[in-house]
């Protein structure tokens, strides 16, 4: 286990490319007008203690049901480029159900720690060293909570061609990460 200080930062823009926050404040601001006060603390708690327990426990349920990382990451890889080319295209192809609570349900699980989040948690614990990926986490925790408590005056600042613009970057930096997991993994699947 050692500090990585290049692997802290490409953990930490990979997990916020696919946490997305930026670019699900007109979400949280929604949530916020249907349901009230969002308890930005509670959500950004409940949602970093299940990135943490999955990155733990993640490898062990995929061993119990028969399936290596190697595997895990290439179908991760999957995913972040669909993730990807929603984010790039502004198109919905997953579409989560609502919910009547909005701190836990939908916002701690699954906007920031959704399915995308999980299986790249597992992609990047077979390419990174874990205590880098738990740094990372908890400074993306960090981020998510501060834009939950300014989320507001976020979106009235950027407006809605600002978060188009930054939603569009870091589509495709996420495309480009997941073209890159995709071949580190996609040999091991072969050996």
């Amino acid at each position: 286990m050692e500090l990585n200080f290049k692997e802290i930062i490409t953990v930490g823009m990979v997990l916020f490319a696919v946490i997305d926050i930026v670019g699900t404040i007109p979400i949280v601001v929604d949530l916020r007008a249907k349901h009230g006060h969002i308890e930005s603390e509670k959500a950004s708690l409940v949602a970093g203690i299940i990135m943490i327990v999955f990155l733990f426990i993640g490898e062990e349920f995929l061993n119990l049901i028969g399936i290596d990382v190697h595997s895990f990451a290439v179908a991760g890889s999957f995913v972040l480029f669909f993730l990807a080319l929603e984010m790039i295209l502004g198109i919905r192809l997953y579409r989560d159900e609502a919910a009547s609570s909005s701190s836990i349900v939908p916002l701690a699980f699954p906007l920031i720690a959704g399915a995308g989040t999980m299986t790249t948690l597992l992609s990047l614990k077979a390419e990174f060293q874990t205590i880098n990926i738990i740094i990372a986490i908890v400074l993306n925790i960090i981020l998510v909570y501060v834009v939950l408590k300014l989320s507001a005056k976020i979106e009235k600042m950027l407006g809605e061609d600002g978060l188009g613009v930054i939603r569009k970057t870091f589509g495709v930096v996420l495309l480009a990460i997941a073209v890159k997991l995709f071949a580190a993994n996609v040999k091991g699947l072969f050996v």
